[in-house]
C-alpha cells in the first residue's frame, strides 16, 4: 500500500517560480545557486516556473531539466517567433512556454499569479516587482540570501516598511533548505487538499454528481 505522503506528493505538485536578474553582477555571482535551486525544485517533484528569460531564471530552468524536472516559461512575447526574434529569449530548457503577449510588466504579474510560490535569487527592480506582487497576493516567498541584489535587500525593506503577510517570507543561503522551507509553507496551506487526496481515489472529481442545468 502507498503511504499517504507518497500519494499526496504524486498528486499535488506545486508551481514554484524562480525570480532573478536577467543580466548584471548577480548573474555572474549566483548562476550556480540558481541552477541548484532549479534542481532542488525538480528533485522535490514540483514544477519550476520562470519568466522564460536569460540570466538567473535561465540557469534555474537548466538545473530543473538536468534533474529531470518540469520547466514552464512565461514569455512576454505573443508567439515563438516574437519570443526568439524580438525579445531574444531562450526556448531550449522549457517543457512549455506560455506566450502571454503582455510584455515584461504584464508577464511578471501573470507569472506570479500562475505560481504557488516565488523564490528570489539575486535580482534587480524586476525581481523586486515580482516579490512585492507575490507578497501582496499572499504567496509564500523564499529569499536566497547571499545571492546579491534584490535578495539581499528584501529583509531591510521589510524591516522598514513592515508589510502585511511577512510571515510568508522565509530566508536561507542554501538552495535545498530554502526550497524545503517554501514547500513546508505550501504543504500547510494546502493541508486539507493533501488530506483529501491521500484518502480518496485520484479520480474523485469524476465521481461527483454533475451540476444541474441552469433553468431559464
Amino acid at each position: 500500500m502507498t503511504a499517504p505522503n507518497q500519494v499526496t506528493n504524486k498528486l499535488l505538485r506545486y508551481s514554484i517560480c524562480v525570480s532573478g536578474a536577467a543580466s548584471g553582477e548577480t548573474v555572474k555571482a549566483s548562476a550556480e545557486l540558481a541552477r541548484a535551486t532549479g534542481k532542488a525544485i525538480a528533485r522535490s517533484g514540483h514544477i519550476l516556473t520562470t519568466g522564460a528569460t536569460v540570466g538567473l531564471p535561465y540557469y534555474a530552468a537548466l538545473g530543473a531539466k538536468e534533474a529531470g524536472g518540469t520547466s514552464i516559461g512565461f514569455s512576454p512575447a505573443v508567439s515563438l517567433r516574437e519570443h526568439l526574434r524580438k525579445y531574444h529569449l531562450p526556448s531550449n530548457c522549457f517543457d512549455f512556454i506560455n506566450f502571454t503577449g503582455l510584455h515584461y510588466v504584464g508577464r511578471d504579474l501573470y507569472l506570479v499569479q500562475s505560481s504557488d510560490a516565488v523564490i528570489t535569487i539575486g535580482g534587480r527592480f524586476g525581481s523586486l516587482h515580482e516579490f512585492t506582487s507575490a507578497l501582496e497576493a499572499h504567496k509564500p516567498c523564499g529569499i536566497l540570501t547571499g545571492s546579491g541584489g534584490t535578495a539581499d535587500q528584501i529583509l531591510n525593506l521589510i524591516n522598514v516598511l513592515e508589510p502585511p503577510h511577512n510571515s510568508l517570507v522565509v530566508y536561507d543561503d542554501d538552495p535545498d533548505r530554502l526550497v524545503q522551507k517554501v514547500i513546508a509553507i505550501l504543504d500547510d496551506k494546502y493541508s486539507d487538499i493533501r488530506d483529501h487526496l491521500a484518502n480518496h481515489d485520484e479520480n474523485w472529481f469524476l465521481q461527483t454528481d454533475p451540476p444541474k442545468p441552469h433553468a431559464g
